[in-house]
């Protein structure tokens, strides 16, 4: 229900089309068609958006993160439409949907050093007061994914680990206190030594912080690690969904 005062965020049939740039080619593509989703306050949870390349659910990601406006449907942000939010909802939006990318290096700027990447946005959302409570939620974000602080800070992205990079972007999401994180392949990138930790961090702030997570995926087998529901995308569409261990054990849809 939107206009439930505990609806955080919902998706109304949402679609997404893009049309060709070409003056011969007039065709277009519907990335997502009419997909509804809801995310409550009050019962946070993990929900996956599965399926392969092509399939929408970046599109979709895209969508809930304000980046991309709908080509049809409504999404609604506290039960007003995102793109009739005031300024200071809209900036109280962008600090409460924060993003995980699949590439650290499509965030990091090789010119600024780790401190920046952290420091900017509790400039920008007015988080802390001084120096000193900057330093400190930092350092407490470092060490909630199993990174110290001494170790990461003051050094540029190039010196630190593929796996270092991406421990430290769920710290920066998780350090804005947000109440949705959209996780876009944040695993894909680094080896299967590392995969298991940082899919237990996203646990264990969900479970700690109460936080929303939408999880982007092309993989099942961590899809089933981490969500609670899922939703299997195929060309745009939703062709399966509910508890993730009703889907994967038990699937409907031959695509599943």
């Amino acid at each position: 229900m939107i206009n439930s005062p505990t609806t955080l965020l919902h998706l109304n049939n949402v679609a997404k089309e893009f049309r060709s740039r070409s003056l011969f080619d007039k065709s277009s593509l519907r990335a997502v068609d009419t997909i509804s989703l809801t995310i409550d306050e009050n019962a946070p949870k993990i929900t996956a958006l599965a399926g392969e390349s092509g399939s929408g659910k970046t599109t979709l990601g895209k969508l809930i993160l304000g980046l991309l406006p709908p080509s049809e449907g409504e999404i609604y942000y506290k039960s007003k439409p995102i793109d009739k939010l005031s300024s200071p909802d809209k900036k109280q939006y962008r600090r409460d949907i924060q993003a995980i990318f699949q590439d650290p290096f499509a965030v990091y700027n090789p010119f600024y050093k780790v401190d920046h990447l952290f420091e900017a946005p509790l400039k920008k959302f007015h988080i802390t007061n001084t120096k000193d409570e900057t330093r400190q939620l930092i350092e407490e974000s470092i060490e909630t994914v199993g990174l110290r602080a001494s170790e990461t800070l003051g050094r540029y992205p190039h010196q630190l680990s593929g796996g270092q990079r991406q421990r430290i972007m769920v710290a920066r999401a998780l350090m804005i206190q947000p109440k949705i994180i959209v996780a876009d392949e944040p695993v894909s990138m680094v080896d299967a030594s590392l995969r298991a930790t940082i899919l237990e961090a996203l646990r264990t702030i969900h479970e700690k912080q109460n936080i929303s997570m939408i999880y982007i995926t092309h993989d099942l087998n961590t899809a089933y690690q981490v969500a609670e529901d899922i939703k299997i995308m195929y060309q745009g569409k939703v062709v399966e969904e509910g508890d993730v261990d009703t889907v994967i054990n038990n699937p409907k849809h031959p695509y599943t």
